[in-house]
Order: structure tokens, then sequence, then C-alpha cells
């Protein structure tokens, strides 16, 4: 018999601009998840215009902490400013990016998702 792994979604929506105050946010958003593994960590940038190097250090450390913590952690709604900073970087080949939020939960393999945050 199979058993089938659950996947918990936490969903993170920062809005305006992920500067140095808004970078500061998404941290402390972010790390008041109780990490757990095959969690998936969703970033939805939708609402998101402008993001600089403090903002870059929030993203890096969120990802960095859900690898730590066995989670994967997903980019979505990435609009055209912000990802430019990330293809400037490099960081687009790092960060796992998809165009929408229903690609998010299409890419993943279990349909029955319990939504978190």
């Amino acid at each position: 018999m199979n058993q089938t792994q659950q996947i918990q979604v936490v969903l993170f929506k920062p809005q305006g601009s992920i500067d140095l105050q808004g970078g500061i946010a998404l941290s402390e958003e972010m790390s008041q998840v109780v990490p757990q593994p095959h969690q998936l960590w969703v970033i939805d940038l939708a609402a998101v215009d402008f993001m600089d190097s403090s903002g870059l250090v929030s993203l890096v450390t969120g990802l960095k902490a859900a690898h730590q913590s066995g989670c994967r952690l997903v980019l979505c709604n990435v609009k055209a400013p912000v990802r430019l900073i990330l293809e400037l970087t490099q960081l687009d080949s790092v960060f796992e990016i998809c165009h929408t939020y229903e690609d998010v939960m299409n890419i993943t393999e279990d349909s029955r998702l319990l939504v978190a945050g």
C-alpha cells in the first residue's frame, strides 16, 4: 500500500517594495513559520514592483532556511523589474520561478494541499 505524503503550502505575499524595510518584514514573516519537512513555501510577488539588494538578501536567507529544513521555496508572479534584478544577479538560476500561483500548484505531486500562513 502506498502512503501519500500531504504537502503543506505556506504562502507569502509581500507588497510594494522589497527594500530594506520590506525585506525585514518578509524575513520576519518567514521566521515565524515553523518549518516542517516537505513544506512548500511560495512567495507570490504579484504586488511587488521593486526589489533592491536588501530584498535579495531576504529572499536568499529564506531560500537557505527552507532548504535547511527540507522545504521547497518557489517564487511566482515575478514582475519584469524584479525579474531583471534576479537575472542580473544570476539568482534566476538559483530560485525556482513559476509564472503564476496556479503553475506552482500544478507542479506539486499531491493535489490534496493544506494552505497555511
